[in-house]
């Protein structure tokens, strides 16, 4: 499965393919030919970038999950910082489940995701309210990633686990955990969205089934 929003990039590059093939085949052009190529290597690692795969999910409420792939690079007080490289499923998923109430798009720089000046760069941030408080998730755009996609709303409401966004090419996620939460995930870590718990409720009597599921 493909993730939404990859279709334009997708579609474009089978067109360039196709166009430097025939054009290849009518002119004899040498140079032609290794576009095509160029084009079809090109075509295959956006398929693998922006590939969405199916997760069996858990709907619990007592434990917070990662939002991106990736590595956690930084733990700042509250607030876990996860790092997404370009091998890495880019489809963002929402740690807890509750209501989008505010979505805030800020332009800035393009430095590597994971420097910690990174904060500068082109952003959105999302509010969700659970019922555990707000969770504030942040999306960062890298070096590479010129656009941040949104699927969701203002208004809408989401279960943990379900896709919210998308960042291209190498990126950066950062969440907030709620102040009623043990955050279990240090930094080194690699997280699977949707899937690896960061956090847990303090005495939440649903922790002991989210490890075995886990």
């Amino acid at each position: 499965m493909l993730a939404k929003g990859s279709a334009p990039w997708i579609m474009a590059l089978i067109a360039l393919c196709i166009l430097a093939a025939i054009a290849h085949i009518i002119t004899y052009w040498p140079y032609m030919g290794s576009v095509a190529i160029l084009g079809l290597a090109l075509l295959i690692f956006f398929v693998f970038f922006f590939r969405d795969p199916e997760r069996e999910l858990e709907h619990c409420c007592s434990s917070m999950t990662a939002p991106a792939d990736g590595k956690v690079v930084d733990i700042r007080g509250r607030k876990v910082c996860i790092f997404m490289n370009v091998h890495n499923v880019h489809v963002n998923r929402a740690p807890l489940t509750g209501k989008v109430i505010s979505m805030e798009h800020k332009k800035g720089g393009y430095m590597p995701a994971f420097h910690k000046d990174s904060e500068r760069n082109e952003r959105t941030h999302t509010l969700i309210d659970t019922e555990h408080g707000i969770v504030e998730v942040v999306q960062i755009a890298g070096t590479i990633a010129r656009r941040i996609v949104s699927y969701v709303q203002v208004g809408d409401q989401m279960d943990r686990g379900q896709r919210f966004g998308m960042i291209r090419f190498g990126s950066r996620v950062d969440v907030t955990v709620p102040e009623n939460f043990d955050i279990l995930c240090k930094k080194g870590d690699k997280v699977t969205a949707g899937m690896t718990i960061i956090a847990r409720k303090q005495n939440g009597s649903e922790y002991a089934q989210d490890i075995e599921n886990s």
